[in-house]
């Protein structure tokens, strides 16, 4: 087993940070949130030489979801998350595009297999426990990698802000407890990526980010 590494492909109108989590031995991976731009995602897997073994979604907006199907099926492998609360989110991804002027581009999604807390996946070796962690959607999950001390925390926590919870399903007090009870107990030296703009280190964000003083 080599290290566990980690390749961000922005896509969509939002600026999404598709992440492609890949050993670096092996080179074989998951793809969390294709949310689209498929064919980027595709050419980023084939020029870095990297097998995806299955599709992993944080939560069910549009801009993290969805691309999953096509993408599911120019790669035959599962998609797997998020929590089953986000299954009207995915229902519904194709009316969320007509509200973004979006239409055509994302199709509705329905998981191989939803996740809950307590859950493990995995690829190449490296295990991932699942953290349910709602507020800023309903089914919204983390993948916490306890060996590699890190994160995918979708959008939940962002470097000096979090979620918006104005969102359909959102609840501003369900996501700071997310925050504070599930994923800053984790320790001070958790790196994370997160679905929007750059990550960084659950300490400083317990220290400098407004949002949980």
């Amino acid at each position: 087993m080599g290290q566990l590494n980690a390749g961000v492909v922005p896509v969509t109108p939002f600026q999404q940070n598709c992440t492609i989590l890949f050993d670096t031995d092996d080179k074989v991976g998951v793809v969390v949130d294709p949310g689209g731009d498929v064919d980027r995602i595709l050419a980023a897997l084939k020029e870095n030489d990297i097998k995806a073994q299955a599709i992993w979604i944080t939560h069910g907006h549009i801009d993290h979801a969805g691309g999953a199907v096509d993408l599911k099926e120019a790669l035959g492998v599962d998609i797997i998350g998020p929590h089953e609360a986000d299954r009207t989110l995915l229902d519904n991804l194709e009316t969320q595009a007509q509200r973004f002027g979006l239409a055509g581009a994302v199709r509705n999604c329905v998981p191989d297999r939803f996740l809950a807390e307590g859950e493990t996946v995995s690829f190449a070796g490296h295990l991932f426990e699942v953290l349910h962690c709602p507020g800023h959607a309903p089914g919204h999950v983390v993948f916490y990698n306890r060996d590699a001390r890190f994160a995918h925390v979708g959008d939940v926590l962002f470097h000096g802000s979090i979620g918006r919870t104005d969102l359909p399903g959102g609840d501003h007090e369900a996501l700071i407890r997310s925050i504070k009870e599930k994923l800053l107990p984790l320790g001070d030296d958790i790196g994370f990526l997160c679905g929007h703009g750059p990550g960084g280190r659950f300490g400083e964000e317990r220290l400098t980010n407004p949002f949980l003083a």
